[in-house]
């Protein structure tokens, strides 16, 4: 009979530290860019709901004949507003359950214009202006 060798599996310290240098390399890759998306996220939100309440605006408009004024503000998407201009057709429900804030915790911005509205959110920094997570997101950018 012969005898046969039996070898042992498993791995080489060679193997292990090459698998231990990829996981390094796709950790240095991938890390920072999960780290970035929580920003871009906020981005995103913002966003959509400034979507959401241009298009609740617009429907606002379409029932009432005109967009609110600056001092009936968003609280009119939810409640009656009073004072001027009236509602002739307010929908009895509302066109939003609640006022949304932005992402980073401020209210939506809503002024009336001659020509429409302007709507937006101060970004990060909750002041007008500024650049990439401090810039401003409006609508019509949209």
């Amino acid at each position: 009979m012969t005898s046969s060798s039996s070898k042992a599996g498993g791995f080489t310290l060679i193997e292990i530290l090459v698998v231990v240098v990829i996981i390094g390399i796709l950790g240095a890759v991938i890390v920072p860019n999960l780290l970035g998306r929580p920003d871009q996220a906020r981005i995103t939100a913002a966003q959509s709901d400034l979507r959401n309440l241009g298009n609740a605006l617009d429907i606002y408009r379409l029932d009432n004949f005109q967009y609110p004024s600056g001092e009936q503000g968003l609280e009119a998407l939810v409640t009656p507003p009073s004072g001027f201009p009236e509602p002739k057709n307010y929908n009895p429900e509302g066109y939003i359950k609640s006022l949304p804030t932005d992402p980073w915790g401020s209210p939506y911005v809503y002024e009336r214009t001659s020509d429409g509205f302007a709507l937006f959110s101060l970004g990060a920094d909750g002041a007008e202006g500024g650049e990439g997570l401090n810039a401003d997101i409006r609508f019509e950018d949209l």
